[in-house]
């Protein structure tokens, strides 16, 4: 296969000193008869400063508008996209809200009302009794207000075997309602060959408030109301 041969491209050179002579002779009151190479030359340098003017002018602030505003438009195409894909799981969203109702519901089933707070300090005291431990100090503590719930500490003192004293703790986990036994501490006895220890520890129950107390709790949290203005 023959190769094909390109022809080769020769620029005109260029004649700098009869181009200087040129533009000595340049009659400006006459533009129509200057030679070509000058009219040429002053073309290209007012487009080159025609272009900087622009430039600086007017083109750089535009790009830089521009440039801000193609990236407002990717933001809010994120947006538009996680919007979108919130609104097809909105279903999905929907059913979990549910859900998360209904296991809120039965956690707070969990939680006696002011009235039954009495009885479950009595189921406490009685899973000790039924373990057969000595109890040294039985102290319901003063009750603090949360959100919806208020929690009221048992300061507790027991005396008894380790056996004993593990299936109290078991029996405080299986109780229908809330309890939590903080910071337990196990202490041997004088007698070590007796077999009992000691320990200390603070249940911690809770409760949930009532319309009325729910209500006094979120005044509380917000604040005494803002006295008006000085007369």
């Amino acid at each position: 296969m023959k190769k094909l041969s390109v022809p080769k491209i020769s620029l005109p050179a260029v004649d700098f000193q009869q181009l200087i002579e040129d533009f000595k002779t340049l009659d400006p009151k006459d533009p129509g008869m200057w030679p070509m190479a000058p009219k040429v030359v002053i073309l290209v340098v007012s487009f080159v400063v025609m272009l900087g003017l622009a430039w600086f002018l007017g083109w750089s602030s535009q790009l830089e508008e521009l440039d801000v505003a193609q990236k407002k438009e990717l933001t809010l195409k994120d947006d538009w996209l996680a919007k979108k894909k919130q609104a097809v799981n909105l279903d999905e969203y929907k059913k979990q809200l549910v859900e998360i109702d209904r296991s809120f519901g039965e956690l707070l089933k969990q939680l006696p009302n002011k009235a039954e707070m009495d009885a479950m300090i009595i189921d406490i005291s009685q899973s000790a009794l039924t373990r057969g431990l000595k109890v040294e100090l039985f102290k319901p503590g003063n009750e603090a207000r949360k959100e919806f719930y208020a929690e009221m500490p048992i300061t507790l003192q027991l005396n008894g075997s380790y056996n004993d004293l593990a299936y109290f703790a078991a029996d405080i986990a299986k109780l229908p309602r809330i309890v939590t036994l903080n910071n337990v501490k196990l202490k041997p006895s004088a007698d070590l060959k007796s077999g009992v220890i000691g320990m200390d520890a603070v249940a911690m129950t809770y409760r949930y408030l009532d319309t009325e107390e729910m209500a006094a709790q979120k005044k509380k949290q917000k604040g005494p109301a803002k006295k008006g203005g000085k007369k």
